[in-house]
């Protein structure tokens, strides 16, 4: 796994052994940062099952100011670890240990807002919905801010979705990776 551009371009990332992590495929990744790429610029990212930390690495690398990278595993916080001290970002990361609810209870009682939130987590849970309903009515998502979530299965987590509060601005099938786009209502 590698950052594919940006100030960081081509650096070797340290990635998790075993089969608990799924990490975003180069194609997937390359697409989704395609589309987000004006988005980034002094973005500040939350990365709420970051696993290697590569999203939020790949965003600091092309122009955002900061990120925040959450893991409840210790294996993968020791790779984020790694990677941030590979990319020499320590100044523009934090990193939390814990799961995705404590992490949003205490990012809320820091009151930081998010420009662009990546959640991609264990595809049989509904953690993803969860986290974006609690992001939205917490009001930790910036007025013109996205949520990029991914899944393997777009009709349960749009199912699942609240879209009383939550829009879906775009959807992207890569395989069959689903990347689902989207904004606060209204």
């Amino acid at each position: 796994m590698r950052i594919i551009s940006g100030t960081m371009r081509g650096t070797k990332l340290f990635t998790l052994e075993g089969e608990n992590t799924r990490p975003t495929l180069d194609r997937v990744k390359e697409a989704l940062f395609s589309k987000i790429n004006y988005d980034l610029q002094d973005a500040v990212v939350l990365d709420l099952f970051a696993g290697s930390g590569a999203l939020s690495l790949e965003s600091l690398s092309r122009g955002a100011k900061q990120a925040v990278l959450c893991d409840s595993s210790r294996e993968a916080i020791k790779i984020i670890k790694q990677n941030i001290e590979k990319t020499r970002t320590n100044d523009k990361t934090l990193l939390l240990t814990c799961d995705y609810k404590k992490a949003l209870d205490e990012l809320k009682n820091r009151k930081m807002k998010f420009d662009i939130v990546f959640l991609d987590p264990p595809y049989l849970t509904d953690f993803a919905e969860v986290a974006a309903k609690m992001i939205i009515e917490n009001e930790m998502l910036n007025e013109d801010g996205l949520i990029v979530l991914e899944t393997d299965n777009e009709k349960k987590v749009i199912d699942n979705l609240d879209t009383n509060i939550l829009e879906i601005k775009d959807i992207k099938k890569y395989g069959r990776v689903f990347l689902l786009f989207l904004n606060r209502k209204g």
